[in-house]
């Protein structure tokens, strides 16, 4: 019973999380079956950036600085970039932007649940740390989805020379944020939080924003407005 609860404390956050960005998708929510799937595949992709990651640390080392922004944001971005990329992007389903933040939030969510699930089972987990990881690691991956489908739902709609300039960044810039909460959380520095939180306020500000305006650059936006109209 008590590895029970201390697995649905594990990956509440995780399905919280994306109710409340797949309930912010407006216009032409995506079908429920192809968010689990995506969020399903950050599951499945834990292994292999695992073992990934491990190898990056045999061979180069785990300097603070290289282990924040290569081995643990970048191997992990770059990962979920790629799986989104080469299943997501083409798929008929994914015909708005907001859709892109929908499906890279799925997937990052599916990646941190596993990680969460990992730390309450192996490591001494109370209702305090639980509620530190689904503030911090949880919201901060779900935070890199939302920029990252953000400029994958740029992508989709632009002209091809923005195209790959969107694509660029929908890869970079999460990493990039990533690595620097990781700097900051693997710094060892007793202020830690005096960082750690302007970051996470700025992220939860700036993914609003990113969701605000891809839901207004929606296709259906119009339609929606004109079936209101005639009501």
């Amino acid at each position: 019973m008590l590895l029970f609860s201390i697995l649905t404390a594990a990956v509440a956050p995780g399905i919280s999380l994306l109710t409340y960005f797949y309930l912010k998708d407006r216009y032409d929510a995506e079908p429920i079956h192809m968010v689990i799937r995506v969020f399903l595949l950050g599951v499945l992709i834990v292994l292999p950036i695992m073992v990934l990651q491990r190898g990056l640390v045999l061979w180069l080392g785990d300097s603070p600085f290289l282990f924040s922004f290569g081995i643990s944001a970048g191997v992990e971005e770059l990962v979920k970039w790629f799986v989104l990329y080469h299943i997501i992007f083409n798929h008929t389903e994914f015909d708005e932007p907001y859709d892109g933040i929908v499906y890279a939030v799925a997937i990052s969510l599916g990646f941190a649940t596993v990680e969460n699930v990992l730390y309450a089972v192996f490591q001494p987990a109370t209702v305090g740390s639980l509620i530190i990881r689904a503030l911090l690691p949880v919201s901060g991956h779900a935070l890199f989805g939302v920029t990252m489908g953000y400029y994958l739902g740029k992508a989709k709609f632009a002209e091809k020379p923005k195209m790959l300039q969107f694509l660029i960044l929908a890869a970079a810039v999460p990493l990039l944020e990533h690595g620097i909460y990781d700097w900051i959380m693997g710094s060892g520095s007793t202020y830690w939080a005096w960082f750690i939180v302007p970051l996470m306020i700025y992220l939860w500000i700036k993914g609003v924003r990113k969701m605000n305006r891809a839901n207004a650059g929606s296709p259906f936006r119009m339609l929606g407005h004109e079936e209101e109209i005639k009501l």
